[in-house]
């Protein structure tokens, strides 16, 4: 959950805004990520006629994320109630009547069936409603693909990796990756005509923040998040009755048996008792995954800044690629290089998970053979940018404020 206080020479505007995006995992506090809710308070002035400028910033999260209680909604809406406790303590009690709040869930709940996500949403909403926070009529909702791909992702990540550099003589704009668990997003701000020309128009949004307007390249690719393509590499994305069967990739450990849920659904997989395993195997199975469905704008092939968030950051950390709390700089080529030491390593692996090969062999082809990088481009990973925590509903909460009339 995001809390944005903005205020202006004679105006002060506060929002709430929470993201429930997919995935189980283990619980935490204290560390954003691609599974879980987060809440980061920032202060924010308004001068007229320039953009905003940061004065601090809390952040706090929940892990897992509400797809993880598609069976136990009740419980769901918990993990929202301990984070508006937070948020009660960081806006003044004289203002949380006028605070909005709104939750976005994204493409964790597009996957769950349509009545499991509406139980969900319907107990958030009534947990909502009983805070001392307003909540507007469309507050909780789950936002379509173009939207996720374009308002909240391209504005959190565009603006919020910018937010320090709108201010300089000579501003820039940062591409940006987001890697999810149940789809990735890839914005970034056309510096040639001919991308223009030859983008599909479900591909280009503009957008109006803080009196400017801004031309994207921006599209959210829902299924090809690394768990949803883990089960596509499986095999069992679009399987029907996954109870009973075992789901076998030659990324996997060839003795190993285990299950895994996602989405609901819980699943037996395994390593393929026959056959060839190693990189070269695992790379094959990941590119066909993506391979000739995603667009690939000529553009990023001629180099520029690219930051790279959520699980690039996540399975960078556990190949030793970056620092954990630091972040770093690599090239595309570095994730082929440690999916290759980790799909021939022999024993348990490094990061305790037995999905490490499969993982990285998919980012590297995401990278490569979906949306055409090469070898050297170089990304920065990191979890700030300026400072700035770098979650998409910053960017939701700048829509929120404007929507409002709060920001102007």
């Amino acid at each position: 959950m995001r809390t944005e206080t903005a205020s202006r020479a004679r105006r002060r505007g506060r929002g709430v805004s929470a993201r429930a995006p997919a995935g189980p995992g283990p619980r935490r506090r204290g560390r954003g990520g691609p599974a879980g809710l987060s809440r980061p308070l920032s202060r924010r002035t308004f001068p007229s006629e320039q953009p905003p400028e940061l004065e601090g910033e809390i952040f706090d999260s929940v892990k897992p994320g509400l797809s993880a209680f598609a069976d136990r909604p009740k419980q769901g809406a918990e993990t929202v109630r301990e984070l508006l406790e937070v948020a009660k303590e960081s806006v003044p009690a004289g203002s949380w009547k006028r605070t909005p709040v709104v939750l976005k869930a994204t493409a964790g709940l597009r996957l769950l069936p349509d009545h499991k996500a509406r139980a969900l949403l319907s107990e958030v909403r009534e947990v909502l409603e009983k805070s001392p926070f307003l909540v507007p009529e469309d507050g909780v909702s789950i936002m379509d693909g173009s939207y996720e791909g374009s308002r909240p992702a391209a504005t959190a990540r565009t603006a919020a990796s910018v937010t320090g550099q709108l201010r300089g003589q000579n501003p820039q704009t940062v591409g940006t990756l987001d890697l999810g668990g149940a789809s990735t997003q890839i914005t970034f701000r056309p510096r040639l005509q001919g991308t223009l020309d030859q983008t599909p128009s479900d591909h280009l949004t503009s957008f109006e923040m803080f009196n400017s307007t801004y031309e994207l390249y921006t599209h959210s690719y829902l299924g090809f998040g690394l768990k949803a393509a883990r089960l596509a590499i499986l095999g069992a994305l679009d399987a029907e009755g996954a109870s009973g069967r075992t789901f076998r990739s030659s990324c996997l450990p060839r003795r190993l048996e285990a299950e895994w849920h996602f989405a609901g659904v819980r699943y037996r997989y395994g390593g393929s008792p026959e056959g060839a395993t190693g990189f070269e195997a695992c790379y094959a199975e990941a590119a066909r995954v993506v391979r000739g469905k995603l667009h690939r704008p000529a553009e990023i092939r001629r180099g520029g800044a690219f930051y790279a968030f959520s699980y690039y950051y996540d399975r960078a950390v556990d190949a030793r690629l970056i620092d954990e709390d630091k972040g770093g700089t690599l090239q595309v080529r570095d994730f082929e290089r440690k999916a290759r030491e980790a799909c021939e390593r022999s024993g348990p692996p490094r990061s305790g998970s037995p999905f490490l090969c499969m993982d990285l062999s998919y980012i590297a082809a995401l990278l490569k053979e979906g949306f055409g990088f090469e070898d050297t481009t170089v990304l920065q990973l990191t979890k700030k940018v300026n400072d700035v925590e770098t979650g998409w509903a910053l960017g939701a909460t700048f829509h929120l404020l404007q929507s409002l009339g709060l920001s102007r």
